[in-house]
């Protein structure tokens, strides 16, 4: 069987700044079967200025007159909110996650809470400060690709080996220059997982191109996930039949509360079912090889079929086509055999539907 997936419960801002509505979600996350349960950490003026506009589906889950940053504002968690969620995942055995969106959150993550796994938004594939400082905070990285192109990508990707292997002054030209050594993929191969994903809330099954993900496992040999907006669950369990190794989905209480995601999430029964969903997938992939499976074996002399007599024959009978029938059961002599059994001798005498044997009997199946 294929490595079991990771599965991420993407929180998100899905709490709507409530502490006790966040806890809930670890709950809801846990019971389902998730691996990791995510929220998001931000310092609300770092990441966006007051003239930053909403997106379009932003607009349409809050109040449209409502800034991007009071709605910010509004969804924050707060330092000590942070700790309280991390002793809840504990006591439900539920793995903590984060994605920090700017500088003074991704500091707090892996150096107050010691975070070991961060993940990094599509939003900030092209945040070289932030790409930088993840890479030198020692923690292993999931970086989402939304929006991005494969040049992109790439250029994300050399900041972080940047920051893993260089302490010298960063520049463009020594991001571009450290991939073309040979640790950076080393490096780059035990610490970053590179997520496909539409950035849009839903996102359509017609932009979802999943065969992006073949082609940065292709590029870079790195392992490679699937963060899913589509609404419902197929394009998730698709992904993993085509090798993701993350799923990330967003959920949410109730999916008609107000607020930016809550419309493009799943509520927890469906995360329940997208878990199990997954985890069958993984099951049914297999080993690969070509074999019947155990429940097969009692029903290939079923369904099979074997050389047959067509009438009452005596022993020593030289078989013609007008002899032998193809019928079932299987367990006789394959009707694979049926030219070699043509022109052979009856080694025994046979009554009208019975197994055929002959001189040489070959062995049956």
């Amino acid at each position: 069987m294929k490595q079991q997936c990771t599965i991420i419960a993407e929180a998100g801002v899905n709490h709507n700044g409530d502490l006790n509505a966040a806890l809930e979600l670890v709950d809801r996350a846990a019971e389902a079967g998730a691996d990791f349960v995510k929220f998001q950490t931000f310092r609300p003026a770092e990441l966006a200025s007051h003239v930053a506009p909403k997106a379009a589906y932003q607009t349409r889950t809050t109040d449209a007159t409502e800034s991007q940053l009071d709605m910010l504002r509004r969804l924050e968690l707060t330092e000590d909110a942070h700790q309280h969620l991390i002793e809840r995942c504990a006591k439900k055995k539920i793995g903590f996650l984060s994605t920090p969106f700017d500088l003074a959150s991704l500091h707090f993550l892996t150096r107050e809470l010691n975070l070991q796994l961060i993940k990094l938004g599509s939003g900030d594939l092209t945040n070289a400060p932030l790409l930088l400082a993840a890479g030198r905070s020692g923690a292993r990285i999931i970086l989402s690709t939304g929006m991005g192109t494969l040049s992109e990508v790439e250029q994300a990707l050399g900041v972080i080996a940047y920051g893993i292997l260089a302490e010298d002054k960063p520049s463009t030209a020594a991001f571009r220059s450290v991939l073309n050594l040979p640790e950076a993929w080393k490096a780059l191969q035990t610490t970053v997982t590179l997520l496909h994903c539409t950035t849009e809330y839903p996102a359509a099954v017609e932009d979802t191109n999943l065969s992006a993900m073949t082609t940065m496992r292709q590029a870079y040999g790195l392992p490679v996930g699937y963060s899913d907006h589509t609404e419902g669950n197929a394009i998730s369990f698709a992904a993993v039949a085509m090798g993701a190794s993350v799923i990330e989905k967003h959920f949410t209480l109730d999916r008609k509360m107000s607020g930016p995601d809550h419309a493009a999430s799943l509520e927890p029964a469906e995360l329940v079912d997208l878990v199990q969903g997954i985890r069958d997938v993984e099951v049914a992939i297999g080993t690969g090889i070509k074999r019947p499976g155990r429940a097969e074996l009692a029903n290939r002399i079923v369904a099979r079929k074997s050389l047959i007599a067509s009438r009452d024959l005596p022993a020593g009978t030289i078989l013609s086509e007008g002899d032998i029938r193809t019928k079932r059961p299987g367990g006789g002599l394959s009707a694979m055999s049926y030219w070699e059994a043509i022109g052979k001798p009856l080694a025994e005498d046979v009554t009208e539907g019975s197994y055929i044997r002959i001189a040489c009997q070959m062995d049956p199946e």
